[in-house]
Protein backbone atom coordinates (compact mmCIF):
# COMPACT_ATOMS: atom_id res chain seq x y z
CA UNK A 1 0.00 0.00 0.00
CA UNK A 2 1.42 3.18 -0.97
CA UNK A 3 2.08 5.97 2.19
CA UNK A 4 3.09 9.26 0.92
CA UNK A 5 5.90 11.34 2.33
CA UNK A 6 5.22 14.81 3.74
CA UNK A 7 1.95 14.92 4.95
CA UNK A 8 0.18 14.21 8.47
CA UNK A 9 -1.56 11.72 10.10
CA UNK A 10 -5.28 11.79 9.07
CA UNK A 11 -3.89 12.74 5.45
CA UNK A 12 -2.00 9.28 4.90
CA UNK A 13 -4.85 7.49 6.66
CA UNK A 14 -7.08 8.84 3.88
CA UNK A 15 -5.05 8.32 1.13
CA UNK A 16 -4.23 5.11 2.39
CA UNK A 17 -7.86 4.03 2.57
CA UNK A 18 -8.40 5.64 -0.87
CA UNK A 19 -5.40 3.45 -3.02
CA UNK A 20 -6.84 0.49 -0.84
CA UNK A 21 -10.11 0.77 -2.13
CA UNK A 22 -8.86 0.70 -5.37
CA UNK A 23 -6.81 -1.54 -5.61
CA UNK A 24 -9.38 -4.11 -3.82
CA UNK A 25 -13.03 -5.37 -4.45
CA UNK A 26 -13.56 -6.52 -1.09
CA UNK A 27 -16.79 -5.73 0.80
CA UNK A 28 -19.76 -6.78 2.65
CA UNK A 29 -20.79 -10.62 1.87
CA UNK A 30 -24.22 -9.74 -0.45
CA UNK A 31 -27.76 -11.18 0.64
CA UNK A 32 -29.08 -14.81 -0.82
CA UNK A 33 -31.30 -12.64 -3.43
CA UNK A 34 -27.91 -10.81 -4.57
CA UNK A 35 -25.63 -13.90 -4.87
CA UNK A 36 -26.23 -14.98 -8.62
CA UNK A 37 -26.94 -10.97 -9.49
CA UNK A 38 -24.95 -9.03 -12.35
CA UNK A 39 -22.83 -6.87 -10.60
CA UNK A 40 -23.92 -3.33 -11.52
CA UNK A 41 -21.33 -1.46 -13.53
CA UNK A 42 -23.12 1.88 -13.47
CA UNK A 43 -22.11 2.43 -10.17
CA UNK A 44 -18.27 2.05 -11.18
CA UNK A 45 -16.06 5.05 -10.63
CA UNK A 46 -14.47 6.52 -13.67
CA UNK A 47 -10.92 4.83 -14.95
CA UNK A 48 -9.93 8.48 -15.20
CA UNK A 49 -11.76 11.61 -13.50
CA UNK A 50 -14.62 12.97 -15.10
CA UNK A 51 -14.72 16.24 -12.85
CA UNK A 52 -12.95 18.72 -10.31
CA UNK A 53 -9.64 19.76 -10.98
CA UNK A 54 -7.88 16.65 -11.62
CA UNK A 55 -10.49 15.71 -14.63
CA UNK A 56 -8.93 13.80 -17.48
CA UNK A 57 -5.54 13.60 -15.22
CA UNK A 58 -3.81 10.10 -15.20
CA UNK A 59 -0.09 9.87 -13.87
CA UNK A 60 2.26 7.68 -16.25
CA UNK A 61 2.98 4.88 -13.66
CA UNK A 62 -0.80 4.23 -13.75
CA UNK A 63 -0.05 2.32 -16.99
CA UNK A 64 1.66 -0.43 -14.62
CA UNK A 65 -1.04 -0.99 -12.42
CA UNK A 66 -4.29 -2.77 -12.96
CA UNK A 67 -7.29 -0.64 -13.97
CA UNK A 68 -10.32 -1.49 -11.64
CA UNK A 69 -12.36 -3.50 -14.52
CA UNK A 70 -8.90 -5.42 -14.32
CA UNK A 71 -8.64 -5.80 -10.67
CA UNK A 72 -12.08 -7.15 -10.39
CA UNK A 73 -12.11 -9.79 -13.03
CA UNK A 74 -8.85 -11.01 -11.23
CA UNK A 75 -11.08 -11.04 -7.64
CA UNK A 76 -13.78 -13.11 -9.54
CA UNK A 77 -11.68 -15.50 -10.32
CA UNK A 78 -9.75 -15.69 -6.66
CA UNK A 79 -13.26 -15.80 -5.11
CA UNK A 80 -13.87 -18.42 -7.49
CA UNK A 81 -10.87 -20.13 -6.59
CA UNK A 82 -10.65 -19.60 -2.82
CA UNK A 83 -14.86 -20.92 -2.87
CA UNK A 84 -13.88 -24.43 -4.48
CA UNK A 85 -11.28 -24.33 -2.26
CA UNK A 86 -12.87 -23.95 1.34
CA UNK A 87 -15.68 -26.42 0.02
CA UNK A 88 -12.62 -29.56 -0.40
CA UNK A 89 -12.83 -28.98 3.77
CA UNK A 90 -16.28 -29.05 3.91
CA UNK A 91 -16.73 -25.30 4.29
CA UNK A 92 -19.37 -23.46 2.10
CA UNK A 93 -18.83 -19.18 2.36
CA UNK A 94 -20.87 -16.92 0.50
CA UNK A 95 -17.43 -14.41 -0.06
CA UNK A 96 -17.70 -10.93 -0.98
CA UNK A 97 -18.52 -10.21 -4.96
CA UNK A 98 -16.19 -8.25 -6.66
CA UNK A 99 -17.17 -5.09 -8.21
CA UNK A 100 -20.43 -4.73 -6.00
CA UNK A 101 -19.02 -2.23 -3.45
CA UNK A 102 -16.83 0.00 -5.41
CA UNK A 103 -14.40 2.55 -4.01
CA UNK A 104 -14.95 6.48 -4.30
CA UNK A 105 -12.04 6.16 -6.81
CA UNK A 106 -10.98 3.57 -9.17
CA UNK A 107 -7.69 4.72 -10.50
CA UNK A 108 -4.33 3.20 -8.20
CA UNK A 109 -2.56 6.33 -7.74
CA UNK A 110 -5.61 8.09 -6.16
CA UNK A 111 -5.47 10.78 -8.15
CA UNK A 112 -8.41 12.39 -6.32
CA UNK A 113 -6.75 13.12 -3.59
CA UNK A 114 -3.42 12.62 -4.25
CA UNK A 115 -2.80 16.58 -3.84
CA UNK A 116 -5.51 17.20 -1.48
CA UNK A 117 -9.68 17.37 -2.47
CA UNK A 118 -9.69 18.50 -5.79
CA UNK A 119 -13.83 17.96 -6.37
CA UNK A 120 -15.66 21.13 -5.74
CA UNK A 121 -19.07 19.24 -5.93
CA UNK A 122 -18.02 16.51 -3.57
CA UNK A 123 -17.10 18.82 -1.19
CA UNK A 124 -20.12 21.11 -1.11
CA UNK A 125 -21.70 17.75 0.01
CA UNK A 126 -19.22 15.61 2.48
CA UNK A 127 -16.16 18.09 3.06
CA UNK A 128 -13.34 16.02 3.19
CA UNK A 129 -15.57 12.90 4.07
CA UNK A 130 -16.51 10.24 1.74
CA UNK A 131 -19.81 8.60 1.75
CA UNK A 132 -20.18 5.94 3.94
CA UNK A 133 -21.91 3.50 0.86
CA UNK A 134 -18.51 4.22 -0.72
CA UNK A 135 -16.33 3.12 1.73
CA UNK A 136 -17.73 -0.65 2.04
CA UNK A 137 -14.98 -1.99 -0.55
CA UNK A 138 -12.67 -1.69 3.11
CA UNK A 139 -14.45 -3.83 5.02
CA UNK A 140 -13.17 -6.78 6.76
CA UNK A 141 -13.68 -9.73 5.12
CA UNK A 142 -12.27 -11.93 8.19
CA UNK A 143 -15.27 -10.33 10.26
CA UNK A 144 -18.26 -12.60 8.60
CA UNK A 145 -16.42 -15.70 9.05
CA UNK A 146 -15.82 -17.88 11.52
CA UNK A 147 -12.73 -18.61 13.32
CA UNK A 148 -12.07 -21.95 11.13
CA UNK A 149 -13.15 -20.20 8.28
CA UNK A 150 -10.49 -17.86 8.30
CA UNK A 151 -7.97 -20.23 9.20
CA UNK A 152 -8.84 -22.38 6.16
CA UNK A 153 -9.11 -19.13 3.54
CA UNK A 154 -6.12 -17.30 5.05
CA UNK A 155 -3.66 -19.29 7.04
CA UNK A 156 -3.99 -17.67 10.05
CA UNK A 157 -6.45 -16.99 13.10
CA UNK A 158 -9.23 -14.70 12.96
CA UNK A 159 -8.02 -10.99 14.10
CA UNK A 160 -9.77 -9.15 17.13
CA UNK A 161 -11.69 -6.78 15.01
CA UNK A 162 -12.95 -4.88 18.05
CA UNK A 163 -11.70 -1.35 18.97
CA UNK A 164 -8.88 -1.62 21.73
CA UNK A 165 -9.62 -0.11 24.90
CA UNK A 166 -10.01 3.34 24.93
CA UNK A 167 -10.12 3.56 21.52
CA UNK A 168 -12.46 6.29 19.66
CA UNK A 169 -15.09 5.84 17.12
CA UNK A 170 -17.16 2.93 16.32
CA UNK A 171 -15.18 1.55 13.37
CA UNK A 172 -13.16 -1.81 13.23
CA UNK A 173 -10.25 -2.00 14.40
CA UNK A 174 -7.77 -4.11 12.65
CA UNK A 175 -4.47 -4.97 13.29
CA UNK A 176 -1.99 -7.63 11.67
CA UNK A 177 -0.12 -8.22 15.20
CA UNK A 178 -3.30 -9.88 16.99
CA UNK A 179 -3.76 -13.46 14.71
CA UNK A 180 -1.00 -16.12 15.26
CA UNK A 181 -0.85 -19.94 12.68
CA UNK A 182 -3.51 -21.58 11.19
CA UNK A 183 -4.27 -24.83 12.87
CA UNK A 184 -1.83 -27.44 10.64
CA UNK A 185 -4.69 -29.69 9.53
CA UNK A 186 -8.84 -29.77 9.84
CA UNK A 187 -11.47 -32.60 9.38
CA UNK A 188 -8.20 -34.78 8.22
CA UNK A 189 -7.00 -32.09 5.20
CA UNK A 190 -3.98 -30.33 5.69
CA UNK A 191 -4.36 -26.33 5.43
CA UNK A 192 -2.51 -24.80 2.62
CA UNK A 193 -0.05 -22.60 2.73
CA UNK A 194 -1.28 -19.06 3.12
CA UNK A 195 -4.85 -20.73 3.14
CA UNK A 196 -6.80 -21.00 0.05
CA UNK A 197 -5.84 -17.15 -0.51
CA UNK A 198 -2.38 -18.19 -1.10
CA UNK A 199 -3.46 -21.32 -3.17
CA UNK A 200 -5.19 -19.29 -5.16
CA UNK A 201 -3.16 -16.20 -5.47
CA UNK A 202 -0.55 -18.75 -7.20
CA UNK A 203 -2.65 -20.55 -9.39
CA UNK A 204 -3.01 -17.26 -10.68
CA UNK A 205 0.58 -16.71 -11.04
CA UNK A 206 0.44 -13.34 -8.72
CA UNK A 207 3.30 -11.73 -7.59
CA UNK A 208 2.05 -9.30 -4.90
CA UNK A 209 5.23 -7.46 -4.68
CA UNK A 210 4.74 -5.97 -7.68
CA UNK A 211 2.12 -3.57 -7.07
CA UNK A 212 5.04 -2.61 -3.99
CA UNK A 213 7.59 -1.89 -6.44
CA UNK A 214 4.87 0.40 -8.33
CA UNK A 215 3.28 1.95 -5.37
CA UNK A 216 6.74 2.95 -4.12
CA UNK A 217 7.76 4.26 -7.32
CA UNK A 218 4.66 6.76 -7.00
CA UNK A 219 5.73 7.58 -3.33
CA UNK A 220 8.97 8.35 -4.61
CA UNK A 221 7.84 10.51 -7.73
CA UNK A 222 5.28 12.40 -5.48
CA UNK A 223 7.83 13.36 -2.30
CA UNK A 224 10.52 14.23 -4.81
CA UNK A 225 8.02 16.64 -7.05
CA UNK A 226 7.00 18.25 -4.23
CA UNK A 227 10.73 19.77 -3.42
CA UNK A 228 10.77 21.21 -6.89
CA UNK A 229 10.33 24.94 -7.01
CA UNK A 230 7.36 25.49 -9.30
CA UNK A 231 5.70 23.08 -6.40
CA UNK A 232 6.98 24.83 -3.37
CA UNK A 233 5.80 28.33 -5.32
CA UNK A 234 2.55 26.93 -5.89
CA UNK A 235 2.23 25.57 -1.99
CA UNK A 236 3.63 28.93 -0.64
CA UNK A 237 1.31 30.68 -2.90
CA UNK A 238 -1.49 28.10 -1.56
CA UNK A 239 -0.79 28.69 1.64
CA UNK A 240 -0.97 32.68 1.99
CA UNK A 241 -4.75 32.24 -0.17
CA UNK A 242 -5.64 30.32 2.46
CA UNK A 243 -4.70 33.06 4.72
CA UNK A 244 -6.42 35.64 3.64
CA UNK A 245 -9.59 33.60 4.14
CA UNK A 246 -8.72 33.27 8.28
CA UNK A 247 -7.24 29.79 7.54
CA UNK A 248 -3.57 29.18 8.65
CA UNK A 249 -1.80 25.55 6.89
CA UNK A 250 1.34 25.03 5.52
CA UNK A 251 -0.45 22.26 2.60
CA UNK A 252 -3.52 20.95 1.94
CA UNK A 253 -2.76 17.71 4.21
CA UNK A 254 -2.59 19.75 6.93
CA UNK A 255 -5.76 21.45 6.19
CA UNK A 256 -7.58 17.86 6.02
CA UNK A 257 -6.10 17.60 9.56
CA UNK A 258 -7.91 20.52 10.60
CA UNK A 259 -11.34 18.80 9.45
CA UNK A 260 -10.50 15.60 11.13
CA UNK A 261 -9.69 17.04 14.31
CA UNK A 262 -13.19 17.90 14.94
CA UNK A 263 -15.24 15.23 13.04
CA UNK A 264 -15.55 13.01 10.30
CA UNK A 265 -14.73 16.00 7.93
CA UNK A 266 -17.98 16.34 7.00
CA UNK A 267 -19.08 19.34 9.37
CA UNK A 268 -20.33 22.49 8.22
CA UNK A 269 -16.86 24.12 9.00
CA UNK A 270 -14.93 21.28 7.40
CA UNK A 271 -17.14 21.66 4.20
CA UNK A 272 -16.80 25.68 4.32
CA UNK A 273 -12.99 24.70 5.03
CA UNK A 274 -12.79 22.47 1.86
CA UNK A 275 -14.07 25.09 -0.37
CA UNK A 276 -11.85 27.51 0.97
CA UNK A 277 -9.24 24.65 -0.02
CA UNK A 278 -10.43 23.73 -3.29
CA UNK A 279 -10.64 27.56 -4.47
CA UNK A 280 -7.04 28.21 -3.43
CA UNK A 281 -6.20 25.88 -4.84
CA UNK A 282 -7.70 26.78 -8.63
CA UNK A 283 -6.40 30.26 -7.71
CA UNK A 284 -3.01 29.23 -7.38
CA UNK A 285 -3.08 26.25 -10.21
CA UNK A 286 -1.68 24.32 -7.37
CA UNK A 287 -3.20 20.68 -8.33
CA UNK A 288 -2.13 21.62 -12.27
CA UNK A 289 1.63 22.29 -11.41
CA UNK A 290 2.56 19.68 -9.15
CA UNK A 291 0.81 17.21 -11.52
CA UNK A 292 2.84 18.02 -14.27
CA UNK A 293 5.99 18.21 -11.87
CA UNK A 294 5.13 14.59 -10.62
CA UNK A 295 4.07 13.50 -14.28
CA UNK A 296 7.68 14.32 -15.05
CA UNK A 297 9.57 12.42 -12.21
CA UNK A 298 7.64 9.55 -13.01
CA UNK A 299 8.57 9.75 -16.43
CA UNK A 300 12.57 9.95 -15.53
CA UNK A 301 11.70 6.87 -12.63
CA UNK A 302 10.13 4.47 -16.23
CA UNK A 303 13.00 5.45 -17.77
CA UNK A 304 15.13 3.96 -14.85
CA UNK A 305 13.38 1.37 -14.34
CA UNK A 306 12.06 0.34 -17.26
CA UNK A 307 13.83 -3.85 -17.21
CA UNK A 308 11.56 -4.06 -13.75
CA UNK A 309 8.66 -2.59 -14.92
CA UNK A 310 8.07 -4.37 -18.45
CA UNK A 311 8.47 -6.99 -16.49
CA UNK A 312 5.90 -5.93 -13.95
CA UNK A 313 3.43 -4.82 -16.81
CA UNK A 314 4.06 -8.83 -18.25
CA UNK A 315 3.26 -10.44 -15.55
CA UNK A 316 0.32 -8.07 -15.11
CA UNK A 317 -1.07 -9.51 -18.31
CA UNK A 318 -0.48 -12.88 -17.59
CA UNK A 319 -2.59 -12.63 -14.25
CA UNK A 320 -5.13 -11.47 -15.88
CA UNK A 321 -5.28 -14.13 -18.89
CA UNK A 322 -4.89 -16.21 -16.24
CA UNK A 323 -7.97 -15.10 -14.32
CA UNK A 324 -10.54 -14.90 -17.27
CA UNK A 325 -9.93 -18.56 -17.91
CA UNK A 326 -11.11 -19.58 -14.53
CA UNK A 327 -14.38 -21.00 -14.89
Amino acid sequence: MQVLRHTTTVATVMLAAIVLGACSSSGPAPGPAQHDAPVDRSHWPAETPASGLVKGMELPLEAYLPSYADQVTVDTALRTLQTRCMAEYGLTVDLPRPGANPPPYSNALGIERRYGITDRAQAEKYGYGVPKEQTHSLDSVEEGLSGIEVEVLTGHTKPDLSPPKGAEGDGAYISGSNTGPARAEYRGRKLREGGCEGASKRRLGMNEEDAGQVQLLAATSHSESRSDKPVEKALKDWSACMKKRGRSAADPYRAMDQAYAKGDGTTQDAIELALDDIDCKERTRLVEVWFAQESKVQKRLIEENKGRLTAVKKRMSEVLAAAKAVR
